[in-house]
């Protein structure tokens, strides 16, 4: 609990808590400090007699001076106060925890008032008194009721009575006779202290005795103190007690607060059910603190076993790298007196670097046990108020406690567990340079790099498409000039190189269906290509025929409609496969995969078909618009159809008229061969016109353009027209 004791003590004072009452911007402060902190301001320029007196100024303009002034004068050991004509300016001291505290400028009392006073009485709060909180700098203006107007913090006093008493001196046996020895159980039934000696004698475990329950000591301790829950009374109505809580001001309340109206049209909840709320919110929150606090341990021993591996430079050399000091001096002792004189130079420079490393890992130690300690101490202060039996008390500190919680869970981001300094000293030196370039030496990388790493939370395939991504092993310094992606066949064939570049990520498209591929990936630099990475094995889409039928008819092919890429006036229904659409307006929508090898053939349905609409029907890239007609810009190839003729449109270009429309229950099928890059229509099972498009080359979508007067289905893994296979194709092209 040593951890917990920065969130005991006062920002002010530096003291463990006393009367502590909790400040509007939720940080507790000594009701004592507090009253020496107070600062009064002049009658005329108080914010009150500056609204009356119409000037314009408004409570937060008043604050928001105030708290500039406060960090506009706080470097140089002295503030004002920002607003006040005539404020004076005083000097400010230092709390023993670094927080900077403005000692009252409050006038002192006439003498004839200090004769009125009692003696141990405390002066009368002046009017148009104003605290500045010590840790957040926010000003604020006390009532007439003064301090009274803010609320205790009992369950803070607590927590500090209770580690005030863990650290008080061990409990004594009560029966001892001369010397007492140090108790090591309490009876509660006889409420008496016992070392083990006198528990035997005069306290055996049989008898009526056997049924009393047997404690420790520091147990026993706070079970005397423990008191029945005291009842909370309201701050603005002190014979009244808290019962309820309102959701809205995040504050307990009164029967009589909900009365006299200040919270009568907010929701209000009871004081117990609300207790219980908080304390889960926060034994909840502290659960992800405490995971980040045992990686921060973790985290800690890693660095420190970093520490141990950067040692001085002549015991790394000894340690790591004899065969590297014995080359390095041969080479040194071989280039007269220059290379001797940058020998020392690159000795020099090695420490700095190792000096350097050094101060990186232990200004993280640091950094880290520090971040640790807070976090830490604040688990336990969180854990020592959740046990606490005051539901208002608890109240008025768990929005603030759990804020806390989450801001220091946040604090322990990505980022703050990761070493900011690597321990190897990757440096080799060059013997190559000739004579007189002597004191060009200097040390290069003659490292390749290292075997990438796989990510296989992002690696998938789809249909006949294949993405893989890699990056580089975590702490690797070694420079890389780009990547070597490899796959085989699919036939367990050899690997052949399907990219090469810097990039991290890649979509392999065109792979056969139904296949088994392995993937691999290399790196290299200028000193070479490194290990390859692990194998993955992937498997592609399965094809809707048997495989004896795919040399002969080519691939087939299953896919539904992409709600992702859809405009948002498309509907999809019946697991994607029907579309229709709530516009006036063409609206285009793509499938769900793309195609740029093989022969592909599929086939759409219509519906419904309501005033003669003209849908569009074909391919197109990825970034086709989505609110025009399909084939209105360069992106797309389609057919547009009515009831009684149809065009090609490709650019805006309508093409080849021909007669012959559609209507309810028409089917239209359309035929995409890459093998020859064409693309053909029909209708009904016969052929629309001629060859629509030729000289198609890429990756292409399936796509369609409708308005709400058209409804269609999709039809996936079908074979080939028997027309195509038997009369267009030419026996000498692959349709594989």
């Amino acid at each position: 609990m040593d951890e917990m004791e920065e969130e005991l003590k006062c920002p002010v004072c530096g003291s463990f808590f006393r009367e502590p009452i909790i400040l509007p911007c939720s940080h507790n402060i000594c009701q004592a400090c507090a009253r020496n902190i107070l600062v009064q301001t002049p009658d005329a320029e108080s914010p009150q007699s500056s609204r009356a007196s119409g000037s314009g100024v408004s409570d937060y303009d008043y604050l928001d001076l105030d708290k500039m002034s406060l960090y506009s004068e706080a470097d140089s050991g002295y503030g004002s106060y920002g607003g006040f004509v005539s404020a004076p300016t005083t000097p400010c001291q230092k709390s023993p925890n670094g927080v900077r505290v403005f000692p009252p400028s409050v006038p002192q009392p006439p003498a004839q008032q200090h004769l009125l006073l009692q003696p141990g009485s405390l002066p009368p709060i002046p009017r148009n008194s104003c605290i500045t909180c010590p840790q957040c700098h926010r000003s604020l203006i006390l009532d007439e009721r003064g301090l009274r107007g803010f609320a205790k913090n009992r369950v803070l006093e607590g927590v500090v009575d209770r580690y005030q008493q863990s650290k008080a001196a061990a409990l004594k046996c009560q029966l001892c006779e001369k010397s007492p020895k140090e108790a090591t159980v309490m009876c509660e039934q006889c409420d008496v202290f016992y070392c083990d000696p006198c528990r035997l004698r005069c306290h055996p475990p049989r008898g009526p005795l056997a049924k009393h329950r047997l404690v420790p000591p520091a147990q026993g301790r706070i079970s005397r103190r423990t008191s029945p829950r005291k009842t909370s009374t309201c701050t603005e109505h002190e014979l009244e007690n808290l019962s309820m809580y309102c959701v809205q001001c995040k504050m307990p309340v009164c029967y009589q607060c909900l009365e006299e109206g200040k919270h009568g049209t907010h929701e209000v909840k009871a004081l117990g059910a609300m207790w219980k709320l908080h304390k889960g919110q926060l034994s909840q929150a502290l659960t992800g603190l405490s995971d980040r606090a045992t990686e921060a341990k973790e985290f800690l021993v890693q660095l420190r076993n970093m520490v141990q591996h950067i040692q001085p430079v002549s015991v790394v050399l000894q340690e790591n790298g004899v065969e590297f000091e014995a080359c390095l001096v041969a080479q040194c002792d071989a280039l007269i007196e220059a290379l001797n004189r940058r020998k020392a130079q690159l000795l020099s420079r090695v420490n700095k670097e190792h000096e350097h490393k050094l101060k990186v890992v232990r200004d993280q130690i640091s950094h880290c046990t520090v971040k640790l300690r807070q976090t830490t101490g604040l688990m336990e202060y969180c854990l020592e108020v959740i046990k606490e039996n005051d539901p208002s008390g608890f109240l008025q500190i768990s929005d603030a406690l759990i804020r806390r919680v989450h801001m220091t869970e946040g604090q322990w981001g990505k980022g703050t567990l990761t070493p900011r300094m690597n321990s190897d000293f990757d440096l080799t030196l060059d013997s190559g340079p000739l004579l007189q370039t002597i004191h060009q030496l200097d040390f290069v990388q003659m490292k390749v790099p290292a075997a990438p790493m796989l990510q296989l939370e992002e690696c998938c395939t789809q249909n006949n498409s294949a993405t893989l991504s890699w990056k580089q092993p975590p702490l690797s310094t070694i420079a890389l000039d780009g990547y070597i992606l490899e796959l085989d066949d699919g036939n367990m064939g050899p690997f052949r190189e399907v990219y090469v570049g810097t990039e991290t990520i890649c979509t392999v498209d065109g792979l056969h269906f139904n296949s088994t591929y392995k993937a691999r990936v290399k790196a290299f630099n200028g000193s070479g290509v490194g290990q390859y990475s692990k194998t993955l094995i992937m498997q592609t889409s399965e094809t809707g025929l048997p495989p004896c039928d795919i040399q002969s008819i080519g691939e087939v092919a299953w896919f539904t409609f992409d709600p992702a890429s859809a405009h948002q006036d498309i509907i999809l229904s019946n697991d994607n496969l029907t579309v229709s659409c709530n516009s006036y307006d063409d609206r285009v929508v793509m499938g769900n995969s793309a195609f740029s090898r093989g022969v592909h053939y599929w086939e759409m349905t219509v519906d419904r078909y309501d005033n003669h609409p003209d849908p569009a029907f074909g391919v197109a890239r990825g970034d086709v618009l989505k609110d025009v007609m399909l084939g209105k810009d360069d992106k797309a190839w389609a057919m547009y159809v009515d009831n009684n003729r149809s065009w090609f449109m490709h650019n805006n270009s309508h093409t080849n008229r021909t007669d012959g429309g559609i209507c309810k229950g028409a089917t239209i099928g359309i035929l995409l061969d890459f093998s020859r890059g064409i693309l053909i229509f029909l209708i009904n099972d016969e052929q629309q016109g001629p060859v629509a498009f030729e000289a198609l080359e890429g990756v292409y979508y399936p796509a369609i353009s409708l308005n709400r007067n058209v409804q269609i289905t999709l039809h996936t893994g079908l074979p080939i027209p028997d027309f195509y296979t038997a009369g267009e194709a030419d026996p000498t092209d692959s349709v594989c």
